[in-house]
């Protein structure tokens, strides 16, 4: 069975067209056909089902499909694997939170760029379900998310304690009347889509209240939910470090809450059977140190007062440099990227 053949038919299966794929070959449609057929003749089952649309996999084509992905995978690993030297070369993908991707890594990206110009990086953001989603399919070797996470083909390492907090309209004093067992059906969340790790949290610390019933409008920015907050459009739980400005702006209101329902730690996800090349091991090594002086200087920091809304901005990252910008312009995932 030859590897070639497996990558045109994992080719095929994603395009679901033998003309799409044969474009992104750069080859003509009728070798993409004749490898098809030779490799179906081979495996003794046909591997498609052919329709006037394209083609969708048989039983046969279904099964094959994952280890002609793992192949392919292992293939390009070892291609590089052949040229990773001490000098870390090459390219990494990296995903992070809307959140740690505006406060949290910008020095990192700064100082990994400046330090490994030969790297080449590409950073998505996304929600921590559609992140770990992109790190078991490979697509990203590494993310960073809000843990706890537990599955058997994912490494996750602390990196960052942060302290969530409630955040409202400047002009809310009252937290317990706003989060009265009755307010419900008035009040509303702003959060990032579902599947992010802090949406699920203040789900989670509305029904320990007795709030149900809460509507959820959802925004794909940070801007435009700290906007909609700071109109008095709904409530939202995010890191002090993301809101620390605003609230000192008065654009916003921090409400503190008990440690035990603040505490939630970034870890650093990979894939556990992924090849670790120099220079995404330096990106860690690199991310770790940063990050663990972050958490320092937050935990030397003076200690809120109890119920205060307004509170001292948390020390941000130094802002990255444009040429960094350029090398690790991040995008964002999308249903295609999955």
């Amino acid at each position: 069975m030859d590897s070639n053949d497996l990558a045109i038919f994992a080719a095929v299966a994603k395009a679901g067209c033998i003309t799409k794929a044969a474009r992104t070959l750069n080859t003509v449609q009728s070798n993409v056909t004749q490898r098809i057929r030779l490799l179906e003749d081979e495996l003794g089952a046909p591997l498609f089902r052919r329709h006037s649309r394209g083609v969708t996999l048989t039983t046969a084509g279904t099964q094959l499909l994952p280890y002609a992905e793992r192949i392919g995978r292992l293939v390009d690993e070892a291609k590089r694997a052949t040229t990773d030297g001490p000098v870390p070369s090459g390219k990494i993908t990296i995903g992070a939170m809307e959140t740690a991707t505006a406060f949290r890594l910008p020095a990192v990206l700064a100082t990994y760029a400046a330090t490994y110009p030969q790297v080449e990086m590409e950073v998505s953001t996304g929600t921590t379900a559609a992140l770990i989603q992109a790190v078991l399919g490979h697509q990203l070797e590494a993310a960073f998310v809000a843990g706890p996470v537990n599955h058997p083909d994912l490494e996750a390492l602390p990196v960052i304690e942060e302290e969530l907090v409630l955040v409202t309209a400047p002009w809310v004093l009252d937290l317990d009347r706003l989060l009265s067992s009755d307010a419900g059906e008035k009040l509303k969340s702003i959060m990032f889509r579902s599947g992010c790790a802090y949406r699920a949290r203040l789900e989670s610390l509305l029904a320990s209240r007795g709030i149900v019933g809460v509507r959820s409008i959802d925004y794909g920015t940070l801007d435009g939910i700290l906007a909609c907050v700071g109109a008095g459009i709904g409530i939202t739980l995010l890191p002090r470090v993301v809101v620390a400005g605003p609230a000192a702006e008065g654009r916003v209101a921090i409400h503190p809450l008990p440690p035990e329902e603040a505490r939630v730690v970034t870890v650093l996800v990979r894939h556990h059977d992924a090849r670790v090349s120099t220079a995404l091991a330096r990106f860690i090594e690199l991310a770790r140190t940063h990050l663990a002086a972050q958490s320092a200087d937050a935990l030397h920091s003076s200690p809120p007062r109890a119920g205060a809304t307004e509170l001292r901005p948390a020390r941000v990252p130094h802002r990255i440099s444009s040429a960094s910008r350029a090398v690790a312009r991040p995008r964002r995932l999308g249903k295609e990227n999955l």
